[in-house]
Formats: C-alpha cells, sequence, structure tokens
C-alpha cells in the first residue's frame, strides 16, 4: 500500500509533468523570409510608414537577426499578427520576450509591443484599438521608460514604477514574465529589473477603504502645531537701526552744482545692522491634537478579484508606434506560458547580441580610425596650405623689399644726375 507522503509526492510529480506537458508557445516570430504571410498592415492612416526587412548595419548572424523596421521619419506605424491559437491564461504563465535595436539613436519614439483580444480587425488597428497588455521601451527626449500596461475593465492601467529602458544602438531582450498568483518579473538581456505585486503596482481595484465623507472635523479640534511664545518680549533696542542708510562709499559728483540740481544726497543701500520686522519666537502648541483626517470606513465600491492577471481570450499581437527618426528594429517575439522555452530563445538571441557588440565595437573603431586618418590628413593639407602661403607672403613681402630698395636706388641716382646737370649748368 503506497504511504500518504508517497502518494503526495507522485501527485506533485504528475502536476509538474503535466504542466511541462501543456506548456504552449502561442506565437513565435523570428521573422524569416515568409513575415508577410503572417503580418498584416493597418489600413486604419494612409500614410503610415513602411517597413523594411533588415538586419541593419550590424549583426550577430545575417540571417537570423533580420527582422522588421520602422523605415520612414515622423510616420505612425501599424502591423500586427495573430496567434496560431487563443492564449487562455488561466492558471498559466503569461511571457511576453521579444528583441529590439535602436541604431538610429533614437530621439522620440516608442518600441513596445501590443498584445490583443481575440475579434481585433487587423485592418483597423490603431493607436486607440482595446489591448490587454502593452509592453516594451519608450522614448522621448529624456524620457527613457518602460512601460507595462494592463487593460482592465476597459481602462489602461499604467504601471507605478519606473524602469529606464536601453537607449543605445545595440539589440537588447524584453522580457515580461506575468504569474497566476498575481506576481510579475521584468528582465531586460536576461536580467531581472523589477519584479513585484499586480495588486501593488496597478491600481486594477478600489481602494478597500475610503474617507468617511459623514466625518466631520470637530469644532475644537486644534491643528495649529506652533503658537508664539507670549513670555517672549521685543527688546528696546530693536528698531535702532533703520532698513536702509546712505551708501558711505558714494560722493557727491565733481560736475554737482547745488543750485541747478538740488542738494545731492547719497543714494541708500540696505543697513546690515538692521534687525528686521520683530515676532514673538514659535514653541510647541500644548494642546495641538495632530493633523486631523476623517475616518476609514470600508470601500462600497471595492470588489476583490484573485484574478488580476487572467485574459482569457489574447489572440494577436501588434506594433503600434510614433517614431520621429525612425530606425528600429523589432525581432524574435515570443508569447507563450513556458519559461523554459522562452529562456532558450533568450539564450540564443543573446548569443548573437553578443557578436553584433562585438561587429558594432570593430564598426566604430573603423569608423574612429577613419575620422583620425581624415583628421591627420586635413591637418596636414592645412598645414601645407600654411606654409605655401607663408613662402608665397615671404616672397612677395622680398619682392616688394627689393623693388622698394631699387625704387630707392633709381631716386638717388636721379637725384645725383640732376645735382650734375645743374652745375653743368652753371659752369
Amino acid at each position: 500500500m503506497v504511504s500518504q507522503s508517497k502518494a503526495l509526492t507522485l501527485a506533485c510529480v504528475l502536476i509538474a509533468i503535466l504542466s511541462v506537458v501543456a506548456a504552449e508557445v502561442y506565437f513565435p516570430e523570428s521573422f524569416n523570409n515568409d513575415w508577410k504571410s503572417r503580418w498584416v498592415v493597418s489600413k486604419a492612416r494612409d500614410n503610415y510608414g513602411e517597413w523594411k526587412h533588415t538586419t541593419g548595419e550590424w549583426f550577430g548572424d545575417a540571417e537570423q537577426d533580420k527582422g522588421l523596421q520602422a523605415s520612414q521619419d515622423a510616420r505612425h506605424y501599424s502591423i500586427s499578427a495573430k496567434f496560431d491559437k487563443v492564449f487562455d491564461n488561466t492558471n498559466k504563465k503569461t511571457i511576453i520576450q521579444y528583441a529590439v535595436k535602436m541604431p538610429q539613436g533614437i530621439d522620440c519614439g516608442g518600441a513596445y509591443l501590443k498584445v490583443m483580444p481575440e475579434g481585433v480587425s487587423q485592418e483597423n488597428f490603431k493607436d486607440d484599438t482595446q489591448y490587454n497588455i502593452m509592453f516594451g521601451p519608450d522614448i522621448c527626449g529624456a524620457t527613457k521608460r518602460v512601460h507595462f500596461i494592463f487593460n482592465y475593465n476597459g481602462q489602461n492601467l499604467l504601471w507605478k514604477k519606473t524602469l529606464p529602458c536601453e537607449s543605445d544602438k545595440l539589440t537588447h531582450l524584453y522580457t515580461a514574465i506575468v504569474n497566476p498568483d498575481n506576481t510579475y518579473e521584468v528582465h531586460i538581456d536576461g536580467v531581472k529589473k523589477e519584479s513585484g505585486s499586480l495588486f501593488e503596482d496597478w491600481d486594477f481595484l478600489k481602494p478597500k477603504q475610503i474617507s468617511d465623507p459623514e466625518d466631520k472635523k470637530p469644532v475644537d479640534w486644534v491643528d495649529q502645531r506652533e503658537i508664539p511664545d507670549v513670555n517672549d518680549v521685543k527688546p528696546a533696542d530693536w528698531d535702532k537701526e533703520p532698513k536702509f542708510i546712505n551708501d558711505p562709499e558714494a560722493k557727491k559728483p565733481e560736475d554737482w552744482d547745488d543750485e541747478e540740481d538740488g542738494e545731492w544726497e547719497a543714494p541708500k543701500i540696505p543697513n546690515p545692522d538692521y534687525k528686521g520686522e520683530w515676532s514673538q519666537k514659535m514653541i510647541p502648541n500644548p494642546e495641538y491634537k495632530g493633523e486631523w483626517k476623517p475616518r476609514l470606513i470600508d470601500n462600497p465600491e471595492y470588489v476583490h478579484d484573485e484574478n488580476l492577471y487572467q485574459f482569457k481570450n489574447m489572440n494577436s499581437v501588434g506594433i503600434e508606434i510614433w517614431q520621429v527618426k525612425a530606425g528600429t528594429i523589432f525581432d524574435d517575439i515570443l508569447i507563450t506560458d513556458d519559461e523554459a522555452e522562452a529562456k532558450k530563445f533568450a539564450d540564443a538571441k543573446l548569443a548573437l547580441a553578443k557578436k553584433e557588440k562585438e561587429m558594432f565595437n570593430q564598426i566604430e573603431a573603423d569608423k574612429k580610425a577613419k575620422e583620425e586618418e581624415a583628421r591627420k590628413k586635413a591637418e596636414e593639407e592645412n598645414e601645407a596650405r600654411e606654409k605655401q602661403e607663408k613662402e608665397k607672403k615671404e616672397k612677395e613681402e622680398a619682392e616688394k623689399a627689393q623693388q622698394n630698395e631699387d625704387d630707392e636706388l633709381l631716386k638717388a641716382a636721379q637725384e645725383k644726375a640732376k645735382e650734375a646737370n645743374v652745375e653743368h649748368d652753371e659752369l
């Protein structure tokens, strides 16, 4: 006969096996060459930006790193794809994971995903289309943060926490994990950056208690923390010094005429010895009762919900963003309830990201080397030009000096000839 403890152990093992078997990948997208067969570009606007299928200038693998790139500046973008089957996350994890790269040096634009319910019109997918979860980075000026927004009872709930996003030009992997116990985690590049409770970090529910609107502050309630000290007496010499005095450094202008200009008076300056307006010092009020607050009562609008995490009909994922400076590349989107599968995808992508970084660093090093070479060449050309101009100037100055000397000699010769002619005439 199997003991109770062994039976419990076997049950736990069976549950674990069943949970592994039941785990599924609902949407894997690596943007291979047939990506257009799965993605639908929205027609809600007639001027959406165009998507480009590319790795960008730097990558870890020329094929595996191809993704969707926003290609036109100052445009809205809207595109979506359906899951293979509806994702009902009841008693399951919800994992949203994807890679994003901003090689353009983004100044203002979104780079997030929206997971949407069944029934969304892909051709009309736009900014106000209802979604279940919105997750990912958003950058505009000094604001660089990860959005994590839930839709609950028709309201989009902002994350109370602020998590900075990556803003360099390399690929980064963003992962959101929502657990059926209403806890969550956010990872960036495989490293947990935030975690917590859905109850605490979003305003899903009304507060359990509210201030009693019928409770009024008693008329004799004393909420004045301090009062003037009646024993504090103003010193007799307090007002001895005036607020302003004549400037001792000022002198009567020499051209001042008392008859025409009137009697001269020195300008006034603040008196450093002036003590200001006197007031009694403050002391603690012995009758102070503290800050009054109405009593708390149970909120009649509060309704508890143990299933904040739950979305029974997730069925598509979309990219709906605005980009001022376009160029952001989305890749390797994964929607699953299988944490092991998500980690496997993450490890593979992070390995490629490491190679990408090496390529990027080499490109940057080559760029700097070329810039340094161009700088040195320009410097040498500038020095040669300056030397040539200097030699030219020196030559011109030498020629001018020689010309001046020749002119002086000619002038002297002419003077001498003139004198000789005068003497000859006199003879």
